[in-house]
């Protein structure tokens, strides 16, 4: 999943700011969102490790802008094509 995720940007070199919250903190702070409904002002910061608010919401909209959604379906597809194992005689598509 990790090398799906668009590019970090780069620090600056004066006035670098905080540091920035780890992926996986960001990625628990939307799934909390997705799950529960919550507003993204009212995710809890202490079991996620980062605000909602902010941090989570602004990683959702990077990772939509990028166009990261359609891609870890997509990556296990491709390799599963490449190595000849993705059999198509039985499938299901749900919508």
């Amino acid at each position: 999943m990790a090398r799906l995720l668009p590019p970090a940007r780069q620090r600056r070199r004066r006035y670098p700011g905080r540091l920035r919250v780890p992926d996986r903190a960001a990625r628990a702070g939307v799934r909390h969102v997705l799950r529960t409904g919550v507003a993204w002002r009212d995710v809890p910061v202490e079991p996620l490790g980062c605000s909602g608010k902010v941090t989570a919401w602004r990683r959702l909209r990077d990772c939509l802008q990028a166009a990261v959604r359609p891609r870890p379906h997509a990556a296990p597809l491709s390799e599963l094509r490449r190595a000849d194992l993705l059999g198509l005689d039985d499938c299901a598509v749900d919508g």
